[in-house]
């Protein structure tokens, strides 16, 4: 083996090693601030939760009279008004220890149900929609989606099928909207949501 290819080894070998370390030094920094940060939000203690923006319901709003007699429709409506007696909060974002730094350990119960609260709610608004959009009430189905998108759901099958009703009414401009508030979603399913908004807008030129 020539000197030459014996030292370019050598450094890649060095290179290598130095890579290791420095992600494993990384590693152990990000660990580090994880459980100080865990340790801190253990010691804080209970405040108030009156303040918080809860998400009010507004059945009202609704198309409840809507395929009543469709029993996945019923239990649709039941779940939304078994949720209006409830605390509801789009915690998307939040790590069980941001919200005991926030809020106080003794609060990360309540928080987790008001948050599990929401996850229910949007997904039983969108199956709601589907349902209506499937049997061609896409006006009433509308409803529902936006007011899911209002409440800044994630769920990226709301904000297709909302594009697609404002698309077959004329409205396609209103999907910059939609792409708007999906870039700023707190969640990994963001950029999908966003890149598939976008190529749906390439599609109509």
């Amino acid at each position: 083996m020539s000197l030459v290819i014996l030292a370019s080894l050598f450094v890649l070998i060095f290179i290598i090693a130095s890579n290791i370390r420095r992600q494993n030094n990384l590693k152990k920094q990000s660990e580090q601030e994880f459980w100080n940060r865990e340790r801190r939000s253990n010691q804080v203690r209970r405040k108030s939760l009156d303040n918080l923006d809860y998400i009010q319901i507004p059945l009202g709003d609704f198309p409840t009279h809507i395929m009543q007699e469709d029993p996945t429709v019923l239990e649709c409506i039941d779940t939304i008004m078994s949720l209006t007696s409830q605390k509801i909060l789009n915690l998307a974002g939040y790590t069980n220890t941001d919200l005991k730094l926030e809020y106080g350990t003794a609060n990360i119960t309540l928080l987790t149900e008001y948050d599990q609260n929401y996850t229910i709610l949007v997904r039983t608004l969108q199956k709601w929609a589907d349902i209506l959009l499937e049997n061609g009430y896409a006006d009433e189905a509308s409803i529902l989606m936006e007011y899911a998108f209002h409440t800044r759901t994630d769920i990226s099958r709301t904000y297709y099928a909302l594009a697609d009703y404002w698309i077959s009414k004329g409205e396609a401009f209103q999907v910059q909207r939609l792409i708007d508030a999906a870039e700023k979603l707190p969640t990994v399913n963001r950029n999908a949501i966003v890149r598939h908004l976008k190529d749906r807008c390439k599609d109509l030129t």
